[in-house]
């Protein structure tokens, strides 16, 4: 996970080109003036013309681990299940297991699937 770059005002003066390059790479940056955020730059391309800029940003946001599923899916004004289908549809993991974990996941799955029915 690449950290989301914080720019001053000064810097966005100094070092426009190195922001504007790391736009372009596909990472998040947020300029402030005085502390404050002020602007934000993004990525223009395929995924913003395909989502929509408020779409496209909560999954980049969610994929580079800066909000959890249920804040990019209410960024994006999904329901979580639309939200996970539309991470699909990015080619991006909605979930990240360890190695270690997969096991004992696939253990717990095992054990719902061999469990009886409860009668309605």
């Amino acid at each position: 996970m690449r950290p989301f770059h914080i720019y001053s005002a000064r810097d966005l003066r100094n070092l426009s080109g190195e922001i504007i390059r790391e736009a372009e790479t596909g990472h998040l940056g947020l300029i402030t003036k005085h502390g404050k955020p002020s602007l934000l730059t993004i990525p223009f391309d395929e995924t913003v013309l395909a989502l929509g800029l408020h779409r496209s940003l909560a999954v980049r946001l969610f994929s580079s681990g800066e909000l959890t599923m249920a804040q990019a899916a209410r960024l994006a004004d999904m329901p979580i299940e639309r939200f996970i289908a539309l991470l699909g549809e990015a080619g991006i993991d909605s979930v990240e297991y360890l190695p270690e974990e997969i096991g004992t996941e696939l253990q717990h799955a095992l054990c719902e699937l061999s469990s009886p029915m409860p009668a309605l």
